[in-house]
C-alpha cells in the first residue's frame, strides 16, 4: 500500500490528532508523551515550538504517528519530512507545500475556511482539509460542505474539546485536531492531567 494512504488510514483510525504547541522542546516532549500514554495515536508537533527538531528526535521511538504543524512554506515542510514527519499541517493552503508533499508521498492537510479554499486544495491533491478555526462553525457545517463537495474529508481543529468532540465525529469529520484543551490541562495539572484528558476524549468517542 502507498505510504501516503497508509498514513491517512492511520489518521482515520486514530480519529484524534493531538496538536502539540510547547513553550519549549521539553514541554512539547512531555505533552506528547502524556497524550500518547492516554491513548492518542497521532501527534502534530507545531513548528512554533522552540528547537522543534529535538522533539521529533525524542519521540521517534514512540508508537505514534508523528506529523508537523504550523508549516507555512515548502522549505519548512521539506525539513519536517527529513526529520520524520509523516504528515504536514498548515493553518492555510499553500500550493508549493502541496506540490512538495505530493512529490514525496506525504499527506498535506491545509487549513481551509471557505469552499473556494477547499476547492483549490482539493485540486492540488490534498486528501484531507483542516477546517480551521472550527470554533467559528457548527458540526452541521460538514454536511453543508459535502453537498457540493462530496469527496471533501474535513478535520476540524480549533475549539475542539471533550464536550463537542463526539458531535464533530458524528457529523462526519474525518478526524479532529485537539490542541488548546490539552495545553490548558498541562498548565493546570501537568503530565497526568493530559493523560486523563486524552483518555476522556477516547471514552467520548466510544460512548
Amino acid at each position: 500500500m502507498n505510504t501516503k494512504y497508509e498514513t491517512l488510514q492511520k489518521i482515520a483510525e486514530a480519529k484524534i490528532i493531538a496538536v502539540i504547541r510547547g513553550g519549549s522542546a521539553e514541554e512539547a516532549i512531555d505533552l506528547s508523551k502524556a497524550a500518547i500514554e492516554g491513548g492518542i495515536q497521532a501527534i502534530e508537533i507545531t513548528y512554533t515550538t522552540p528547537h522543534v527538531i529535538k522533539v521529533f528526535q525524542a519521540l521517534e521511538q514512540e508508537k505514534a504517528l508523528l506529523g508537523a504543524g504550523t508549516v507555512l512554506d515548502a522549505e519548512t515542510a521539506r525539513l519536517a519530512i527529513t526529520e520524520g514527519a509523516k504528515f504536514i499541517v498548515s493553518p492555510h493552503f499553500n500550493r508549493e507545500v502541496a506540490t512538495l508533499c505530493n512529490r514525496y508521498g506525504i499527506p498535506y492537510l491545509p487549513g481551509c475556511m471557505t469552499v473556494n479554499e477547499m476547492v483549490a486544495a482539493l485540486e492540488s491533491g490534498c486528501d484531507v482539509l483542516k477546517l480551521f478555526p472550527a470554533n467559528l462553525f457548527k458540526p452541521s457545517f460538514i454536511r453543508s460542505v459535502k453537498g457540493p463537495l462530496p469527496n471533501a474529508r474535513l478535520m476540524p481543529t480549533g475549539g475542539i474539546d471533550q464536550h463537542n468532540i463526539k458531535d464533530w465525529i458524528d457529523a462526519g469529520a474525518f478526524a479532529v485536531g485537539v490542541g488548546s484543551d490539552l495545553n490548558k490541562a498541562y498548565q493546570q495539572g501537568g503530565y497526568q492531567a493530559v493523560v486523563e484528558l486524552s483518555r476522556t476524549y477516547l471514552k467520548k468517542l466510544s460512548a
